[in-house]
């Protein structure tokens, strides 16, 4: 087994048993937030909170992931390279906007929980998508599809064996970007009530208790460090 490997695994571990002892580590939290009464959070055990999060995180990349393809293979074809700039700024405008605007304006059609959360996050998440996968598929050197199309291949062909996997590093890389931004931004969705890491923290802003705003936010950021970690390493191996 790798050092790499061993150290990511190491770090989950760390995560993972930290997660376990915050509710049990009430000396910690009194001494760290002298003046709150109650400093831990007891509300959801933290595994629920995770899983929920976890869920909701990687759903949102996985279909913001097919939107940002299905839209960057668009603007690589001939029919639809004039849509670029438009795709373009599209996408980039969903992005401009905060998670929790998107939130906000969607509640009164989607209501409370997590169909808000899950708008604003695929918003949020589908431009590094698209723009890995257009990056990715103009890079394809012209002579290698020219070989392609003498052996008969159609396009749908040439796409799927040919430009797609010499594409993929750099779609790949587009993905990381979307998962780990989808997992550092689901906390927001706690304003919407939908169950996740951020839970804590809307929760201890709102009753002025900044020890689970910090455990929340602890937790959250290095949820979203790990993910990275890992499909860093995941990428690595099936690249290298």
């Amino acid at each position: 087994m790798s050092r790499p490997l061993l150290w990511l695994l190491a770090q989950a571990a760390a995560f993972l048993l930290a997660l376990w002892a915050a509710p049990r580590a009430e000396g910690l939290w009194r001494w760290l937030f002298p003046g709150i009464a109650r400093p831990v959070w007891e509300s959801q055990g933290w595994f629920t909170l995770l899983g929920e999060h976890l869920m909701l995180s990687l759903g949102a990349a996985a279909i913001a992931g097919a939107i940002g393809l299905g839209a960057g293979i668009l603007a690589t074809r001939p029919g639809g390279q004039r849509l670029r700039p438009l795709l373009d700024a599209v996408f980039s405008l969903a992005q401009a906007i905060p998670p929790v605007a998107v939130i906000a304006l969607a509640l009164p059609l989607l209501g409370f929980g997590a169909a808000p959360t899950l708008l604003a996050l695929v918003l949020y998440a589908s431009l590094p998508v698209m723009r890995g996968a257009v990056a990715g598929l103009d890079a394809v050197p012209p002579g290698v599809l020219d070989a392609a199309r003498g052996t008969g291949m159609g396009r749908a062909g040439i796409l799927a064996r040919v430009e797609l996997p010499l594409a993929l590093p750099v779609i790949q890389a587009g993905l990381r970007v979307a998962v780990v931004l989808s997992i550092a931004t689901t906390a927001v969705g706690a304003v919407a009530g939908a169950q996740c890491l951020g839970t804590p923290i809307v929760t201890g802003l709102a009753n002025g208790n900044m020890a689970w705003v910090a455990q929340g936010a602890v937790f959250t950021a290095w949820l979203a460090l790990l993910a990275d970690r890992a499909l860093r390493l995941v990428l690595a191996r099936s690249t290298g």
